[in-house]
């Protein structure tokens, strides 16, 4: 009885650590991110004369936050991450969540009759149920973005053609089309009104958002700025070559369906039938974990199940 009550004690203190590294370590709400916005756009155009000042802000900002926290946020990719799954959560903030995540998966191992060998196992589990959700949120905007492309141009092409200029097409696009796609365009038409070049703002909405068909489209801007020509009709035709893609795309997820699910079964498959034999005997699965050799069958086991999960992957998967 004694033992768990430490266990108690020691997960109270972990979550007492946690909650407090979350209030340390992250900004406070003083800074919105319209601030941060503004701050990135300045800084952006700033002169080299303006470089000792920015240092000395840096420096100040040194001293609010934590040796971890600036490490976590020259992380740009990670960053970048984030803002295309459209999650308002710092990285470190994230990070914490995963690791509060992994200590709960221990501590339920440990607080559970549950062999305390797979308390690493179910700690990888916790912790990858923020990374999973993340990754689904982004894939899932990103999808909804691409789909929402076709649409934009055509309204951008018949703003042109009646006698609009593009930022007060981009405009449009924010005020009637749906996010995220508005959301985008509504941040690039905000920086062209606040000073950036229209050509700059594109640019930068096409290195948030992965997406090759925006980059088609903010190359055939900066082009046509440059050498000039109709733009109603290049937006015409990136518009088409984009539908007829979008076609092509769901006939290769139709043909592949078969493909995915069976892959689904097979990778799903060890892992349940693992469960299983845990559930009628406990003893027979326990000693991949006690003998040598099941630990070096269950390792290459493990192994394999991440190749097969690549290779199949890599099957599927066709770019169009």
């Amino acid at each position: 009885m004694s033992g768990y009550i430490i266990v108690v004690l020691v997960g109270m203190v972990v979550s007492c650590l946690v909650a407090f590294a979350i209030n340390v370590m992250m900004p406070g709400s003083n800074t919105t991110s319209t601030e941060d916005r503004l701050s990135a756009m300045a800084s952006r155009h700033s002169s080299s004369s303006e470089d000792n000042q920015k240092c000395s802000l840096l420096n100040g900002m040194d001293e609010q936050y934590s040796p971890v926290t600036r490490i976590l946020e020259n992380l740009p990719a990670f960053t970048d991450y984030l803002d295309q799954a459209d999650i308002p959560m710092q990285p470190a903030k994230f990070i914490i969540l995963c690791s509060a995540a992994f200590v709960g998966g221990v501590m339920s191992c440990i607080l559970t009759p549950v062999p305390i060998l797979l308390a690493p196992i179910a700690g990888i589990l916790f912790a990858a149920v923020p990374i999973s959700w993340l990754v689904m949120k982004r894939k899932k905007r990103l999808a909804k973005f691409g789909r929402q492309m076709p649409e934009a141009l055509d309204l951008l092409s018949r703003s042109l053609r009646a006698g609009h200029s593009l930022s007060a097409g981009f405009g449009l696009v924010a005020s009637e089309l749906e996010a995220p796609l508005a959301t985008e365009f509504s941040r690039a038409f905000e920086e062209q009104n606040f000073g950036i070049p229209l050509d700059e703002a594109i640019e930068d909405m096409a290195d948030r958002i992965p997406n090759m068909d925006l980059r088609f489209f903010a190359t055939a801007i900066v082009l046509q700025r440059q050498t000039g020509g109709d733009l109603a009709e290049i937006l015409d035709k990136i518009s088409h070559l984009i539908r007829e893609r979008l076609m092509i795309l769901g006939q290769v997820q139709a043909l592949t369906g078969e493909g995915r699910m069976s892959g689904a079964v097979l990778l799903a498959l060890p892992p349940v039938l693992f469960l299983v034999m845990l559930k009628l005997n406990y003893d027979y699965v326990f000693m991949l974990f006690t003998d040598p050799i099941g630990r070096y069958m269950l390792t290459a086991a493990l192994i394999t199940q991440v190749i097969g999960a690549m290779v199949i992957k890599k099957i599927i998967t066709i770019k169009v």
